[in-house]
């Protein structure tokens, strides 16, 4: 079985116009919904083998907060920071493994999730949670074959 968890970063602070995209931090809110969302998954007795994480610091934090909670190292990936959903799916199946978080970016994390929810995900919000599961063992078969399940949650 195989379940890919996408996780779009939490809510990042515009708050100081000098410090570049790759740089800004997790404001407030964010801080706040990236444990809370990690806990929010983990009830639901998902347990990654793999965090991988876009090394934007936004991105790097929310990684965290649910490597935090698992116990799970965050493998951070720069070809995350801005990519398109195809490399996002392409970076977990290569990770080796069949329980993987992603943490990365729009609008690459909402083009995976309406590709792989049938159109039934048009947006992900920060910090919002789509989990996928296909019955297969093989990554090679995810793009083929729709989910046997999927679930969709965002802080708001």
């Amino acid at each position: 079985m195989i379940r890919l968890v996408l996780v779009r970063h939490a809510k990042s602070d515009w708050g100081t116009p000098s410090i570049g995209d790759h740089e800004r931090p997790l404001n407030d809110r964010g801080m706040r919904d990236a444990p809370r969302m990690a806990l929010a998954l983990a009830e639901t007795e998902f347990r990654p083998q793999v965090i991988l994480s876009s090394t934007a610091l936004r991105a790097r934090t929310t990684a965290e907060a649910f490597g935090a909670l698992f116990g799970v190292a965050v493998n951070l990936d720069r070809e995350l920071y801005g990519a398109p959903g195809a490399t996002l799916l392409a970076k977990a199946a290569g990770s080796g493994a069949r329980r993987v978080i992603v943490v990365a970016h729009d609008p690459g994390m909402t083009e995976l999730a309406e590709r792989l929810s049938a159109g039934a995900i048009t947006h992900m919000p920060t910090c919002a949670v789509a989990s996928f599961t296909w019955d297969d063992d093989d990554w090679a078969l995810v793009e083929a074959v729709d989910p046997v399940d999927w679930s969709f949650g965002s802080p708001r």
